[in-house]
């Protein structure tokens, strides 16, 4: 096999975790992929996977090679479509994660028009709560809400969320307004654990960032639930401004001590390939990027 062939077939036995779905996925003999791989390793002079009787895993060399191959692959596929003139024309798979509630509200509704503007794009989305690591589980672009590590990834600033407090006005009416950061002892607290470590919520006062260990009753991982708890009048709750939009202009949440916020969280656009992007992912960042942009959901 060329060099090329031989990381398609790392690739593989990477991403299906084994030689013999590999070979199936190839549709290549499993003795043809041993050795394939193994010829690889010795040229390398570097162990590139942990094999057992039950499992075939990456060593951190393996790691490392195989965000390169998938680079290097990427960029001949891309290389084939330029000089067969289908450049202009966007194709293939592209799989995007971000966040469970952000994904629904914000994301989704631009990936459908993203596909019926480009009918020979496909997408595979991953709507999670926890940051995914876009080279090992092989997504392509990112949308997130954080401050972003130095790293080689792409990322595209696109505007940013504040991290609010909210009751409901019945909530408010019957326990009081807090008007300073003092008056959070006397009241009941609705805990988003995404968004809080170990009870600690962070608030800006006197020009430094204080975080302050509040006690929650209802301890949540869904925005939702919590929103609900809010809604209904358990207490106070801590939200990014995007998700109660809704709430508050029909008048169900109000948003509460404004001048103590912490500062609002940024929110990207990321991707996985520096200097030369496939056509393919290129169309699927600038759609985000462009509408994610013009969203009144989020602060510009």
């Amino acid at each position: 096999m060329d060099r090329l062939q031989t990381m398609s077939v790392f690739v593989a036995v990477a991403e299906e975790a084994g030689f013999a779905p590999a070979a199936r996925r190839l549709n290549i003999s499993p003795p043809s992929i041993t050795r394939a791989v193994s010829d690889l390793e010795i040229r390398l002079g570097a162990r590139l996977l942990h094999r057992t009787t039950r499992s075939v895993k990456l060593t951190e060399a393996g790691h490392r090679y195989l965000a390169d191959c998938r680079r290097i692959l990427s960029d001949v596929e891309e290389a084939d479509r330029h000089a067969g003139g289908i450049h202009s024309a966007p194709k293939g798979l592209v799989s995007i994660t971000a966040s469970l509630n952000f994904g629904r509200v914000a994301v989704m509704p631009i990936l459908l028009d993203l596909l019926d503007r480009y009918p020979d794009i496909s997408v595979s989305t991953l709507l999670v709560d926890r940051v995914t690591h876009l080279v090992d589980e092989g997504i392509d672009v990112a949308v997130r809400i954080a401050e972003l590590a130095d790293s080689s990834m792409m990322a595209v600033r696109v505007g940013s969320v504040r991290r609010v407090l909210c009751a409901s006005p019945d909530y408010l009416d019957r326990c009081g307004r807090p008007q300073q950061l003092s008056d959070l002892a006397d009241h009941d607290f609705i805990n988003f654990v995404n968004m809080t470590r170990a009870g600690d919520w962070a608030f800006y006062e006197d020009g430094e960032l204080r975080n302050i260990k509040l006690s929650s009753r209802l301890n949540s991982n869904s925005s939702d639930v919590t929103m609900a708890a809010a809604i209904t009048g358990r207490g106070i709750a801590r939200a990014l401004s995007y998700a109660i939009i809704p709430h508050v202009n029909s008048g169900a949440l109000e948003i509460i001590l404004e001048a103590f916020e912490p500062p609002a969280l940024p929110v990207h656009v990321v991707h996985k390939e520096p200097g030369h992007t496939s056509a393919r992912v290129r169309a699927v960042v600038d759609h985000l990027v462009h509408h994610l942009r013009e969203n009144p959901i989020l602060d510009h």
